[in-house]
């Protein structure tokens, strides 16, 4: 079930994605992989993996809830599905007595939009459903890293502090070590059981947690399917009798078919994202960025021949005309929705949510219109191979200095806002007070202007259950979802890095600074296939094989988990 809330724009950036939609909205969309490093080395500035030695035995034992059963069960790494009508009277109980001892919490956080209050009936109603009294210092998400790095660095940490992936960079991993608790003597192994929703949650999600060789975050867990899909308009494709394409080749002739300039109809948007998954291309949105075993050879997704190959067929998009203009001037996420409900453009890549929200927000004003998700195939017409996402990409983590009975009460918090779709806690903490920050008719929860005022950006981000997808509007599009998950995943391999909290050293920090701009300039032929060879060889002689070095021996120590 996705909160209502503004609606994500359509350039694929997960950055900018959070900044203008409630970070609850992509939680229960079944989250999404976010972006850069994280930590587990002691020295900080050395680097290092969660993969060290020991780590199984930091993780929490995994039970698998048994108070509310899915519409369609997780299949190939997919999100959980629900595609029923929501009863609020047969909402069940997963936290039946309250664990917080009704002490002071204060929680440090990033949040897009205005925060309100902290004396609303959101804020109130859970903290008295949980027991704790949560304070809230919410921070602007636009600007977090640099107010998290002045508090980090200061002696007054609160007691709990969110850190997107995105912001782990820099000092903040060594940070994340000296200044949080190890959370391992109440969560690892069967110690979770104290906390059953907790316990749900995916060993790869907790696995991400792992800094400085101690349990010390809280995860978002997430699919580790891909998130990206080519989204299009179903109902224009049924109605001009085009056909989803099957190929690289397919793809093109299509957008040619589709573009007629003069009548402001352009077949797509910038299509790199997807060209990265018809071409195999290594995921390049986290770190390790595209760092993977091939051949016995440790690789680098810009040394590849798919990566330049993916980059020379979106050139060949743009240079056909094929392309909006406003992507070619870098204006894909202002516009996107309602150019894209003006059939101005008729695919573009972007956060599976979009999928519901755009259904949404066009459903009474546009009712022929109908948005889908293409398969990604292989360029070659073949079965494609997706590339696995990160389990997890933003974490709570507890002030090292706190008593035991606070670090309980952020449990005791963390317990419930984990609570699974279909329970009472779960509904508290996406959803609010009924009457107050919602209403629910025919089986359909719609928030009320105070609900998009006021339950966003908060307790969800200190822990959640497994990915969901839910929207009891639009049941056929939650099934969807699920399913296009399903499909992508059975293609999905994982990395020889995949679910690691990976460091590295703070020297090869900015090394792939440019590589992003560099490839949009190359896509609109303003660069050439060559600029981006030149740039890797420079890339590799000002760090990239001493990095390549650095991350052999990560996996000469640890292993591989690639699969």
């Amino acid at each position: 079930m996705t909160p209502n809330a503004a609606s994500a724009p359509s350039g694929p950036s997960r950055r900018t994605f959070l900044a203008s939609t409630a970070v609850a909205t992509a939680a229960v969309a079944g989250g999404m992989p976010l972006l850069a490093a994280c930590g587990a080395s002691d020295s900080g500035s050395g680097g290092g993996s969660s993969a060290g030695k020991g780590a199984q035995k930091l993780l929490p034992a995994y039970v698998a809830g048994s108070v509310v059963t899915p519409d369609i069960p997780s299949k190939n790494g997919s999100a959980i599905g629900f595609t029923g009508k929501l009863d609020l009277a047969t909402l069940k109980t997963s936290v039946p007595k309250k664990l917080g001892k009704g002490g002071k919490v204060t929680v440090m956080a990033p949040f897009w939009g205005s925060p309100p209050k902290q004396d609303n009936p959101y804020y109130d109603a859970m903290n008295d459903m949980i027991g704790v009294d949560v304070q809230w210092q919410n921070q602007d998400g636009n600007t977090y890293d640099q107010k998290l790095g002045a508090v980090l660095a200061s002696s007054d940490v609160p007691d709990v502090v969110v850190i997107p992936n995105w912001n782990m960079g820099g000092k903040i991993p060594t940070a994340i070590i000296s200044k949080f608790a190890d959370l391992g003597p109440y969560l690892s192994g069967d110690r979770v059981k104290d906390y059953p929703n907790l316990a749900a949650i995916p060993t790869d999600a907790w696995r991400r947690c792992i800094f400085g060789g101690k349990l010390r975050g809280l995860p978002m867990p997430s699919s580790y399917v891909t998130n990206i899909v080519p989204l299009y308009r179903k109902d224009i494709f049924d109605k001009e009798g085009y056909e989803v394409p099957r190929s690289a080749v397919e793809f093109l002739s299509l957008a040619k078919e589709i573009t007629n300039a003069k009548a402001k109809r352009w077949a797509c948007m910038d299509m790199k994202w997807t060209a990265w998954q018809m071409f195999s291309v290594l995921s390049g949105s986290e770190k390790p960025l595209g760092w993977n075993l091939v051949d016995g050879k440790l690789v680098n997704r810009i040394e590849t021949d798919e990566y330049l190959e993916a980059l020379e067929w979106t050139r060949k998009l743009f240079a056909a005309g094929v392309v909006h203009p406003d992507a070619m001037l870098g204006k894909n996420a202002p516009d996107a929705g309602p150019k894209f409900a003006a059939g101005e453009f008729l695919i573009y890549p972007n956060d599976i949510s979009q999928w519901w929200s755009r259904t949404a927000e066009q459903a009474t004003q546009n009712p022929d219109y109908k948005i889908w998700g293409m398969d990604v195939y292989g360029h070659d017409g073949g079965d494609p191979q997706v590339w696995a996402e990160q389990p997890a990409g933003i974490f709570a983590f507890v002030n090292k200095k706190a008593s035991e009975s606070v670090v309980r009460d952020v449990l005791a918090v963390a317990n419930t806002t984990a609570a699974p779709y279909g329970t009472k806690e779960y509904m508290a903490t996406n959803y609010g007070v009924e009457g107050t920050h919602y209403t629910v008719k025919d089986g359909v929860p719609t928030k009320t202007t105070r609900g998009n005022n006021e339950v966003i950006n908060a307790y969800v981000m200190i822990a959640s259950p497994a990915a969901t997808i839910a929207h009891p509007d639009f049941p056929e599009v939650a099934k969807a979802q699920v399913e296009w998950q399903q499909r992508m995943g059975s293609f999905t391999r994982k990395s020889s890095f995949f679910g690691q909290m990976i460091t590295e050293p703070s020297r090869y920090t900015n090394l792939m600074d440019d590589f992003e701009t560099l490839e949009d300039d190359i896509t609109r032929g303003r660069k050439k296939i060559s600029d981006m060879q030149q740039a890797v060889a420079e890339w590799r002689s000002k760090g990239g094989d001493k990095l390549r070095d650095w991350y052999q021996k990560l996996l000469d120590d640890n292993g591989s988990s690639a699969s």
